[in-house]
């Protein structure tokens, strides 16, 4: 009889456990999980039809889902400047918010300021290199590692097409480095590995944009080679398993420029008119992080994960590749998973 009683007190811990995760994910924290879902498929449906309209409008970079500051769903409308277009109030019963970011670029490293982290991202590090740390092709500046993935067979670093890629320019077996070139990098003696893939970046054409999900690429490496932790000071080691970016959910990234930072999901199904060097690229369900401090230049290919939750800490939600003055613009980090076909190599569960 005891044996039985242990087997059934371990069965009841076992679905204790897995129901304390599902309300622990249901609970409303700070918003982040308190919206109607009526109100918000409301704003999904306002925003999409008024999106192709408005974004070719001059002056306006892009449109997302986010929130006003009782909480409740809004359109948002990202401008170059103040009132350089003329939006109604409200959008089928849904307001409209307006809100002045400036360009959005892909985060390339000019212009990038300094970190204020202990360890400098910029350096170049022992081998293996640990994620967070400045990166990128011989013909590009610098950005970031964010992660190391894998599919099973082999390892591979993840970061952004315009980092690992040089924006389409680069062939497969091209060399990574670390540091990237801005931060004396140097071939070969800073190779890291080779470019395995990347997605393309489809730019727009006179008046056609057409739709890009993620900027992204991968880079084939080796343990030896590459860790899967941020350096002392950051997060750490990024879990296995993704989560679905909410509006409202805090989250954090380690990046080459600015190290560890905070910040907001304020923007979701986002479309975003990107500048990069050879013109502009129209992204499509992206994530919106404020505020102006969580990245800067340089920071492209940082890893998003969440903050805060004991089970939800540090699960990855999105790879940063732009942002403004204002905003960081990131892809959602399972589209990136999908497309290659590989998995964070990170900690479980």
């Amino acid at each position: 009889m005891r044996w039985m009683k242990r087997i059934f007190r371990s069965r009841v811990g076992l679905v204790l456990a897995l129901l304390g995760d599902v309300l622990l994910h249901a609970v409303p924290r700070g918003g982040e999980y308190g919206l109607k879902a009526a109100d918000l498929r409301a704003a999904l449906t306002a925003q999409e039809q008024v999106t192709a309209r408005w974004i070719d409008l001059a002056g306006v970079v892009g449109t997302a889902v986010g929130m006003d500051a009782a909480g409740k769903p809004v359109v948002k409308v990202y401008l170059t400047a103040p009132g350089v277009a003329a939006l109604p109030a409200t959008v089928a019963g849904v307001p409209v918010v307006p809100e002045v970011t400036g360009p959005i670029v892909a985060y390339g490293a000019e212009g990038a300021r300094a970190s204020d982290e202990p360890v400098d991202p910029k350096r170049g590090f022992p081998r293996p290199v640990p994620i967070g740390v400045s990166t990128g092709h011989p013909a590009i500046t610098a950005g970031t590692i964010g992660a190391r993935v894998t599919d099973g067979d082999h390892v591979y670093a993840l970061s952004n097409n315009h980092v690992l890629a040089a924006v389409n320019q680069g062939h497969e077996g091209d060399p990574f480095l670390q540091p990237g070139v801005a931060d004396g990098g140097r071939d070969p003696e800073d190779a890291l590995g080779t470019l395995a893939d990347f997605e393309p970046i489809r730019m727009c054409q006179a008046f056609v944009c057409p739709e890009n999900r993620i900027d992204a690429a991968l880079a084939l490496t080796t343990k030896d080679e590459l860790g899967n932790a941020t350096p002392d000071g950051g997060y750490g080691t990024p879990r296995r398993r993704t989560e679905e970016v909410k509006l409202g959910m805090t989250v954090q990234k380690y990046g080459r420029t600015t190290g560890l930072t905070m910040g907001r999901v304020t923007g979701v199904h986002a479309t975003i008119d990107v500048g990069y060097g050879p013109g502009s690229a129209r992204f499509v369900d992206q994530i919106v992080i404020s505020d102006g401090t969580f990245s800067n230049p340089g920071d492209s290919g940082s890893l998003v994960v969440t903050k805060g939750t004991l089970l939800g800490d540090r699960r990855p939600v999105g790879l940063l590749f732009a942002g403004s003055n204002v905003n960081t613009i990131a892809n959602p980090i399972d589209l990136v998973l999908q497309r290659f076909g590989v998995r964070i190599d990170g900690e479980g569960p």
